[in-house]
C-alpha cells in the first residue's frame, strides 16, 4: 500500500512526541548528536520522502519534506538541521548519484549532508577554494571545509570543489565519510543548535574515482542554484517557522498560568502582554503565509519562484528573531530559566542569518532581482 502524505505526518506527529521532543532538552545540554530521533526518522521511512518510488522511495516530494522538517523543528531543531541537510544532499543524489545509494538512503540506511561552506570563501559556498586534481585514475581533493553538518554521523558528504579541468566555479562530489585523508574536527560546542554535529571537515590528498562525480566536471553551481538553493532556502525558513510556532505556544503558555500574587491576575491579563502576543503570532502566520507560496511557486513552476525562494529564508530567519525576542521579553526573568522552555528556542534562531547565503546576501540578491540586474 502507497504510503500517502497524510499517513507520513501522522506517524511524524508520534514520533516527534515520543522521541524528537523526549530527547530534545539533552541533545541541547551535551550538544549531543540526537541520534535516537534521528534513527527513529529513519526507520519511520523520513529519510525516503525525496527518493524516488523506483529506489524504494516515497517520491512524496518537496512540500511534504517541508512539512517534516519545520514539525520536527517545532520539538527540535538541531534533529530538524540534520534531517535538512540529509534531504538537500537527498536531492543532488536522487538527480545525479549512484543508484545503490539512492536505494540505501530510500531504506533509511545512508544519512547525507552536504559539505559545501569553506575556510577560504566563507558563505560564499557557490565558490569553493577547495580543488580536485586528476591523479593516475583517479582524482585528489585537498579541502578545508569549514561547516560540514552531521559530519561524524553522515555516510557521504555531496561535496564542492573547483573543477577538475572544465570552466566553471565548481564540481560536485560523492565523498564517502571514510575516505582516507579525510579528518573530521572535533565535537561542536555552540550556541545554538547543539547537536547538529556541524564541524570542520579536512581533506588532504583523498582520492575518489572520477565516477564519484555528481554531475560534470564545471556543472556544480548550476546544481548548486538550481537543486540545492532552492531547498536549502525553504528548509531553513521551515525550521524558523518551527521555533516560532513554539514559541508562540509556550509565551501563551507562560503568560496563562504566571500571576500576581498581590491581584491574581495572570500576564496574559495585561492588554501590553496581549499585544506582544498578538504581534507574535501576526508575525509567525505571515512566514507561514510566505513558505507556503515559494513552496507552491517551485511546485508550479511559476516565474516568481526564485524570488520567493529567497524571501523565504530571509524573512523567516529575521522574523524568527524577533518573535523569540519578544518571547523572552514576555516571560522576563523566568525565561532565562530553562523549564520555561524559550531559550533554546532563541539560541537556535540565531542561526538562520548567518548560515549562507546570509540573510545580507538574500537582501542583496533580492534587490538585484526586484531591480532587474543579475544575481551575480
Amino acid at each position: 500500500m502507497k504510503t500517502t502524505d497524510s499517513d507520513l505526518l501522522a506517524r511524524l506527529d508520534r514520533i516527534v512526541t515520543d522521541v524528537v521532543a523526549a530527547h530534545a532538552p539533552t541533545v541541547d545540554a551535551q550538544a549531543a548528536f540526537p541520534k535516537a530521533s534521528i534513527d527513529a526518522l529513519a526507520q519511520a521511512g523520513f529519510f525516503a520522502v525525496l527518493s524516488s518510488p523506483d529506489v524504494g522511495g516515497l517520491g512524496l516530494g518537496l512540500p511534504t519534506a517541508v512539512r517534516v522538517v519545520e514539525r520536527v523543528a517545532r520539538a527540535c531543531c538541531s534533529t530538524a538541521m540534520v534531517m535538512m541537510m540529509h534531504y538537500c544532499g537527498t536531492a543532488v543524489i536522487e538527480a545525479l548519484g549512484p543508484v545503490e545509494v539512492r536505494r540505501k538512503i530510500a531504506a533509511g540506511q545512508h544519512l547525507s549532508t552536504l559539505a559545501f561552506s569553506e575556510v577560504g570563501s566563507r558563505s560564499m559556498f557557490w565558490a569553493p577554494t577547495s580543488t580536485a586534481t586528476k591523479v593516475g585514475e583517479g582524482i585528489r581533493l585537498d579541502a578545508k571545509k569549514s561547516w560540514v553538518t552531521s559530519a561524524h554521523h553522515a555516510g557521504a558528504y555531496v561535496w564542492s570543489s573547483k573543477p577538475v579541468l572544465a570552466e566553471g566555479p565548481s564540481t560536485l562530489w560523492l565523498v564517502p565519510a571514510d575516505a582516507n585523508g579525510l579528518v573530521v574536527g572535533s565535537a561542536y560546542d555552540g550556541l545554538g543548535l547543539r547537536g547538529n554535529d556541524s564541524v570542520p571537515v579536512q581533506a588532504d590528498g583523498v582520492i575518489v574515482p572520477e565516477s564519484a562525480r555528481l554531475g560534470a566536471d564545471g556543472g556544480g553551481f548550476d546544481v548548486m542554484m538550481g537543486v540545492v538553493l532552492p531547498h536549502f532556502q525553504l528548509f531553513s525558513a521551515a525550521c524558523s517557522l518551527g521555533l516560532m510556532e513554539t514559541a508562540v505556544e509556550r509565551t501563551i503558555a507562560h503568560a496563562t498560568i504566571t500571576k500576581f500574587e498581590h491581584t491574581g491576575e495572570a500576564l496574559r491579563d495585561q492588554p501590553i502582554t496581549r499585544a506582544h502576543i498578538a504581534r507574535m503570532r501576526i508575525q509567525t502566520d505571515m512566514v507561514r503565509g510566505l513558505l507556503l507560496d515559494a513552496v507552491a511557486a517551485v511546485a508550479e513552476g511559476r516565474a516568481d519562484a526564485g524570488l520567493r525562494v529567497l524571501e523565504s529564508k530571509a524573512a523567516a530567519g529575521d522574523t524568527a528573531n524577533a518573535v523569540l525576542d519578544v518571547a523572552m521579553r514576555v516571560c522576563g526573568g523566568a525565561a532565562f530559566r530553562k523549564e520555561v522552555g524559550v531559550e533554546r528556542l532563541f539560541r537556535d534562531a540565531r542561526a538562520a542569518t548567518v548560515m549562507a547565503p546570509t540573510t545580507d546576501a538574500l537582501y542583496d540578491f533580492i534587490g538585484r532581482a526586484v531591480c532587474g540586474l543579475p544575481l551575480a
